[in-house]
């Protein structure tokens, strides 16, 4: 059968062949209104379709077709070779505003493909939709805060209820897990919490040492050293510390949870979330942050010592004698109570996180940076307002 003969009966309303060959079953035809049928008939597998995409594109765009059916009442076999075909089919069909009706295919075929077309949107190219204007996205926006806002005010509220359950003794929760995270959080972060507050108060030292040595006052490098580390550096650093370390390591661990359904296991069983793995994290890390705030203290201290007695010749007891004078006792209490502030902040946002992650590994990750700039952010923010109160009550 030549192309012309096989192009006129296209015209006609008949089948168009397959593939060329006499007496196989015809798989396109044209119907008097200009709708193209593709009439899926056999085994349609990958590796041996009967019709390729291109044939079908040439089809429609030959001549204006309004509409594209497809047929599939003596379909047998088919596999992903099929799906893929009209994908594509569709694809093409859209670029050329010709509708595609699926109606024709089981609804198996129906399913997984619409289960790829909403793939392909997400993943593909944005849609053409109506721009939206500013004052839209700046609602938009703005309901999304509000439901953030109310989201933690409730997760607070079940955190503080918690709290109250546990000094009362009415708290589900294992000791065993608190002993766990204590050490985790406590023991376990001293090499980093050595290494960062040694450097911070070597650095805060030579920076000092560089402006007093021009006035000869090099002795007060560690009355520098001493009232910015106590009071607050010492808290801040290992605030920021354990945010990045164990606030990450909460939010991961619970959203995999959440991810597992393990929560919601938990619900099933009646154990309440927050009082089972919200509630063990807050005490560990407000009982071990004061702790590990002293520990800075005197790594910070330390450091801005072997500033002062290598780098300025300074005698070790002077630098020590001149860090006492320095530091107040209430200064120790700034920093612990700062300290404690920030293991509060730093578990509830990794546990809130963690809870209110998704069900996806990608989800996991979100939920573990968002927790770790939470925490940052809140300890930046704490240190601010705690800073302008003790300015205004004169201590």
């Amino acid at each position: 059968m030549s192309d012309g003969n096989s192009r006129q009966r296209l015209e006609d309303g008949a089948w168009s062949r397959r593939d060329g060959r006499p007496g196989t079953a015809p798989v396109l035809v044209r119907r008097p209104d200009g709708v193209l049928r593709l009439c899926l008939d056999g085994d349609w597998l990958a590796g041996r379709l009967p019709v390729t995409v291109e044939q079908v594109a040439a089809e429609l765009a030959d001549g204006p077709a309004p509409r594209l059916v497809c047929v599939a009442d003596t379909l047998e076999r088919w596999d992903s070779g099929l799906l893929s075909l009209l994908a594509r089919v569709r694809e093409r069909c859209d670029r050329l505003d010709v509708i595609f009706d699926d109606s024709g295919l089981p609804a198996g075929v129906r399913r997984l493909l619409a289960l790829a077309g909403n793939e392909a949107g997400q993943g593909g190219r944005p849609s053409d939709s109506k721009r939206t204007t500013l004052l839209e996205r700046i609602g938009r926006g703005g309901i999304v805060v509000w439901c953030h806002l109310v989201d933690m005010t409730v997760f607070l509220g079940e955190a503080t209820v918690a709290c109250g359950r546990f000094l009362t003794g009415r708290a589900r929760c294992r000791r065993s897990d608190l002993l766990v995270i204590m050490q985790e959080c406590g023991a376990q972060a001293l090499p980093i919490v050595s290494l960062i507050s040694l450097l911070v108060g070597l650095i805060l030292a030579f920076v000092g040492a560089v402006q007093l040595s021009l006035f000869g006052a090099q002795i007060y490098v560690a009355s520098l050293v001493g009232i910015a580390i106590v009071r607050v550096m010492g808290a801040i650093m290992a605030g920021i510390i354990m945010a990045g370390r164990t606030g990450a390591a909460f939010a991961a661990r619970i959203g995999t949870m959440q991810v597992n359904e393990e929560i919601d296991a938990l619900v099933t069983l009646g154990i309440n979330p927050v009082e089972f793995l919200v509630l063990p994290r807050i005490v560990a890390l407000a009982v071990m942050m004061p702790l590990l705030c002293l520990y800075a203290d005197l790594m910070g201290i330390v450091g801005g010592m072997a500033v002062g007695v290598l780098m300025l010749d300074l005698n070790i007891m002077e630098y020590l004698e001149m860090t006492k004078k320095a530091v107040r006792l209430q200064d120790f209490w700034i920093g612990i109570f700062h300290s404690a502030v920030f293991g509060v902040l730093v578990a509830l946002a990794g546990c809130h996180r963690g809870l209110r992650c998704g069900r996806s590994a990608s989800a996991v990750g979100d939920a573990t940076t968002s927790a770790v700039v939470t925490g940052i952010v809140s300890i930046i923010v704490a240190t601010a307002v705690i800073t302008v109160a003790c300015n205004m009550l004169g201590i």
